[in-house]
């Protein structure tokens, strides 16, 4: 009875420590997370209820999309110890070639898509070249090419919008369907209907969330770590199941889940094991966790950078893309201040600025919160520059817990 007791007890505190190591280690995100409820429940708040309707929130995600497409890449740029002040106006620029390759050059989506990519993945290789082969500091580079990019917005635009509606209609209305269509359902699209595609995918979303789950966990086993107990374990999943059933739920009982969303949550994944499991991925936090200490263990640091500033050229005409989709035009002011927002949603998710740390999953809930702030000040008229300030001030103080942390 005594030695049974002993076990409980031992079992007991190592459940305690386990749940205690998870929170320290993850901090930032479930602080964010939290933050992201209040903000939700303050909004709704002061605009009686219209900020958490269907219609608002459905809206609020796709709005989101293209912030955390940017975060996503923005992520690991920082976690590597760089910054890009570019992708606002490189977000723009693509865009911008992606409507005129529709518009005047009269190509499908497919090969416009395709050739907005490959000018994404040219614009990374010139801010690679730089960064990586001639040491020019990353700021300077990707700040010359925010001012460089946004005068080519105007010369290619003429500095005039162009709207997609000037493209042949078959085009139009296929590439709209990037940032504003839904995923396609056997019920009538109705505002207040079930609909059933979008439920299926929601349910594989976790069940893949479940089988990821175990998986990592036998592999933890096999490896000889610590993990939790099967009940803890199943505890957690169930209530993370929950979360993501009521963010699905909220798109199923409305006109279904946009195709960007889909988008998104692909690319989320696709990032998150680049960044956790594989060798690129790992080798982007060494960099930016000691950039000497890389370099010695045989860490090619130029070619890593490189090919980091491709992704986030590529990443960043994705974006672009989606943006350009959901305004149905290509507009001289697009992506002014895009930046500012990408490397606020990384920060508030939980990156450092030092570099070495970060999460994708952390970068689009930072995101999410950036949007919110956004459509909620906005649904209340609250005057620009008090919008301005707010979020700048989040940034500060999001920077400030990250520093305090980890001075401690």
């Amino acid at each position: 009875m005594e030695t049974t007791a002993q076990e409980t007890t031992a079992r007991a505190a190592s459940l305690r420590e386990l749940v205690v190591r998870s929170v320290r280690h993850n901090t930032k995100q479930y602080t964010m997370a939290i933050a992201l409820v209040a903000i939700w429940v303050i909004f709704a708040f002061l605009t009686q209820g219209v900020f958490i309707e269907k219609r608002n929130l459905s809206n609020l995600f796709v709005q989101t999309v293209t912030t955390a497409i940017l975060a996503i890449g923005m992520v690991l740029v920082i976690v590597a110890g760089y910054i890009d002040l570019s992708v606002g106006s490189v977000l723009g620029f693509t865009g911008a070639v992606c409507a005129l390759c529709m518009v005047q050059l009269g190509w499908g989506v497919i090969p416009s898509v395709l050739a907005t990519i490959v000018v994404g993945l040219a614009v990374g290789v010139w801010h690679g070249f730089w960064i990586a082969y001639r040491k020019v500091p990353a700021f300077i580079v990707t700040l010359a090419s925010m001012l460089a990019f946004r005068g080519l917005i105007i010369g290619i635009t003429g500095g005039q919008t162009q709207g997609l509606e000037m493209a042949p209609e078959a085009i139009a209305e296929t590439f709209k369907r990037i940032g504003q269509g839904y995923l396609p359902t056997h019920a009538p699209a109705v505002e207040g209907g079930i609909h059933d595609t979008s439920l299926y995918l929601a349910l594989v979303i976790v069940g893949l969330f479940w089988l990821y789950s175990f998986r990592s966990r036998a592999a933890r086993q096999r490896f000889g770590f610590q993990v939790s107990p099967l009940y803890a374990e199943v505890l957690r999943l169930v209530l993370l199941s929950l979360v993501i059933l009521g963010f699905c739920w909220i798109m199923v009982s409305y006109l279904g889940i946009p195709w960007s969303i889909v988008l998104l949550l692909a690319l989320a994944v696709i990032f998150s094991f680049v960044a956790n499991d594989t060798t690129f991925g790992r080798h982007l936090y060494a960099i930016g966790g000691n950039p000497d200490a890389a370099r010695l263990s045989g860490i090619g640091v130029a070619r890593n950078t490189f090919f980091l500033f491709m992704v986030m050229g590529a990443m960043t005409a994705v974006a672009g893309i989606v943006y350009t989709s959901r305004l149905n035009a290509a507009t001289t002011s697009a992506g002014q201040n895009a930046e500012l927002d990408a490397i606020a949603s990384a920060v508030i998710g939980g990156t450092s600025l030092m570099g070495g740390e970060g999460t994708v999953f952390g970068a689009i809930i930072g995101a999410l919160v950036m949007s919110s702030l956004d459509n909620g000040m906005s649904l209340m008229n609250l005057d620009i520059t008090y919008q301005y300030v707010i979020k700048g001030l989040i940034l500060l103080l999001a920077v400030w817990v990250d520093m305090a942390q980890r001075s401690k």
